[in-house]
């Protein structure tokens, strides 16, 4: 019961992302034109304290107009891995330099429409290294409790879906390990 994609023609090509139309064979054998957005992996970094707290930076989006907490995160660079984009960009947005990341998550936030993965990272290592390169990424940074994630996230303080779930997920693992 698959879809079969039987080609793609690109629309409008930029550094960030390339829209293209597809020629989709549904089950069933009837055939229809179908956009779909290629995008670089986008990497997010989490990073804890002592204090069960994780960094967040508050920022305004633009697209959607909305304000919210979300983990610091980029688009990788083709020539980069994984891990060291995640490092790089976590540092960039905030001042604070993630240590021995491991992976925690890794998301497609929107498959029905682009083939974005969202992989995201964790640490419980991380230095202060000075000001954000990037401060114009944030308004405000803080260490914001796990304890207050489900709450912030029904505020719609959270809106994120990536920091959403890793947030979710690592104040369950935390809760779980006493």
């Amino acid at each position: 019961m698959s879809w079969k994609n039987l080609g793609e023609k690109p629309v409008v090509q930029t550094p960030w992302f390339q829209l293209n139309l597809a020629e989709v064979e549904l089950p069933g054998g009837r055939r229809l034109d179908h956009y779909l957005l290629r995008l670089p992996p986008v990497v997010i970094t989490a990073m804890l304290d002592g204090q069960d707290r994780v960094l967040m930076l508050w920022r305004h989006r633009f697209i959607p107009d909305t304000w919210g907490w979300e983990l610091p995160s980029g688009i990788c660079d083709p020539a980069e891995d994984l891990v060291t984009a995640a490092a790089r960009e976590a540092l960039k947005e905030s001042g604070w330099e993630p240590a021995q990341l491991r992976p925690l998550l890794r998301l497609e936030p929107s498959g029905g429409l682009t083939d974005s993965v969202n992989h995201i990272y964790w640490t419980d290592r991380a230095g202060y290294r000075g000001d954000p390169e990037a401060d114009f990424e944030a308004e405000r940074i803080d260490w914001i409790p796990l304890g207050q994630v489900p709450a912030l996230i029904g505020e719609g303080k959270i809106r994120a879906a990536g920091t959403a779930a890793a947030l979710l997920l690592l104040r369950e693992q935390r809760n779980g390990r006493s």
